[in-house]
């Protein structure tokens, strides 16, 4: 059975672009357009495992941080790992996000090898 990623991301094709990679390495995605719409899907598929998920950090409605913050605060996601998919280098950035709770940081525009090797290291058995 594949396992399960969710894409959270303010942007249609960056979405896809990582959507076509994960699916071509054999996940299954769930896509979101920002913290909120995936806290809403999240709750949908409640009893669907979700075993990574990746984010933006700057997204309207909900950015990337405090979706994180939030979704680690539900005990059915706590140990998921995240990674954060963005154009925020900045060390401060960073340290929010690994606060939050993000275990890895790939900037934006990414190689979709690398985003690969780093979901095959963190992604939930």
């Amino acid at each position: 059975m594949a396992k399960t990623i969710l894409i959270v991301d303010d942007s249609a094709s960056l979405r896809a672009v990582v959507n076509i990679a994960l699916t071509g390495a054999g996940y299954e995605v769930i896509e979101a357009c920002d913290g909120q719409d995936a806290l809403n899907k999240l709750e949908k598929s409640a009893g669907k495992k979700i075993h990574l998920m990746i984010s933006d950090v700057n997204m309207p409605v909900m950015g990337g941080i405090e979706f994180v913050t939030t979704v680690k605060q539900n005990p059915a996601y706590k140990f998921t790992p995240i990674v954060m998919l963005t154009t925020e280098g900045q060390d401060a950035a960073k340290d929010k996000g690994r606060a939050a709770g993000a275990k890895a940081w790939i900037m934006k525009p990414f190689n979709p090898a690398q985003m690969l090797n780093a979901v095959s290291k963190l992604i939930l058995p």
